[in-house]
């Protein structure tokens, strides 16, 4: 039985935006639904967003300690696993009750259901990281980044408008761009420089896209071409 993992970005559950959320929402739902009816596994790491950088920003007054602010976005991003973990038990889908903390419990508990949802595991990297030992761990031939942006770039979109989009690419050209050093409680990246390393390490292929377009996600998880960036061993 073929097994998938996603890394949901937690800024594709964005609360400013409550109409593209539902339709959002119900799509992923029919996703969902379509993949446990073809027999598939499919294990989703939900990121933080929103609710996690104003937790960390409201703990910064009193907390200066990064291992405790990351338990704080931690603590976002199981919240965010939860509603969207109540949403699929909503309609029938044969998802676990359970919010993994481990990696190693998300694949047993992947045996005896179709889906597995969960946030972070431990302080020091982001859910990204997470999806990535999860792929690993479960025998997944690649991890899926979905996130709010549509490739991975040369350089950041957001201060240099001529940044160009990757179609394809390596695990070590994405290191270049990246680095692999651990990032700060609340900051972000395309992806995650953590996920990156592991990602080198477990000699395991990724597919960065905009999760935004589900019809984009369900290509990748179909093995067909999709708009985004493929990210390759080598």
């Amino acid at each position: 039985m073929t097994t998938h993992i996603v890394a949901l970005g937690g800024s594709l559950l964005r609360p400013e935006e409550a109409d593209q959320r539902s339709d959002w929402f119900g799509r992923l739902r029919q996703l969902a639904v379509h993949m446990e009816g073809n027999g598939r596994r499919l294990g989703i790491v939900v990121g933080g967003g929103l609710p996690a950088r104003e937790g960390i920003e409201l703990a910064r007054a009193t907390v200066s300690n990064s291992y405790r602010l990351d338990m704080v976005g931690i603590a976002a991003t199981r919240l965010n696993a939860t509603i969207l973990q109540q949403s699929l038990i909503d309609i029938g889908c044969d998802v676990c009750p359970i919010i993994p903390t481990t990696t190693t419990q998300a694949v047993e508990l992947l045996t005896s259901h179709h889906i597995v949802i969960m946030g972070g595991t431990t302080p020091g990297h982001t859910t990204d990281a997470v999806a990535v030992k999860f792929a690993r761990d479960a025998g997944a031939p690649y991890c899926v980044i979905a996130t709010n942006v549509s490739h991975v770039y040369d350089s950041d979109p957001r201060t240099n408008p001529n940044a160009k989009q990757i179609e394809e690419m390596t695990l070590a050209e994405l290191a270049n761009i990246t680095g692999t050093e651990a990032l700060e409680p609340g900051q972000s990246a395309a992806v995650d420089p953590i996920a990156v390393k592991w990602a080198q390490e477990s000699a395991l292929k990724l597919a960065v896209l905009d999760g935004r377009n589900l019809e984009t996600l369900e290509n990748a998880l179909e093995g067909k071409p999709f708009v985004g960036t493929l990210v390759k061993v080598e």
